[in-house]
This record gives C-alpha cells, sequence and structure tokens, in this order.
C-alpha cells in the first residue's frame, strides 16, 4: 500500500510539479482561514446578542419602575 502511494505521488511529481501541491496547500490554507473567520463571526454575533438582550431587559425593567418623587423643600 505505501508503496502504491510513493508510486502515484512520485507520478504526480513529475506530472504537475511543484505547482500543483503548492496550489492545494494554499487553497486549504484558505479553507482553515475561511472557517476561523466564520467561528469568530458567530462567536461575535452570539456575544453582541447577548449583550442586546441584557441591555433590553435593563431598559425595560427601569421603563416599568415609578419614578422616583421629589421632594420639595
Amino acid at each position: 500500500m505505501r508503496t502504491t502511494l510513493w508510486a502515484l505521488e512520485g507520478l504526480e511529481h513529475i506530472l504537475f510539479g511543484s505547482g500543483r501541491r503548492v496550489a492545494c496547500r494554499n487553497a486549504w490554507t484558505a479553507v482553515l482561514e475561511d472557517r476561523r473567520r466564520a467561528r469568530s463571526r458567530l462567536e461575535a454575533e452570539t456575544v453582541l446578542n447577548a449583550a442586546a438582550r441584557k441591555a433590553d431587559t435593563v431598559l425595560n425593567a427601569a421603563a416599568d419602575r415609578p419614578a422616583p418623587a421629589t421632594s420639595r423643600g
């Protein structure tokens, strides 16, 4: 099995040279970077949504409270 793989890699090297391998490596790196950015974007969206819900809760609670009484001396 391993010798077959080596033979195929050798044939690939002869037919395609190193440019194809570099292109595949670059493409895979781009895929991984896109996944990382998507994960970061999802995390940021989650944090922002939680903050918005918290702010909305605080504002609603403040709106439901009666206005403080002012004393005139």
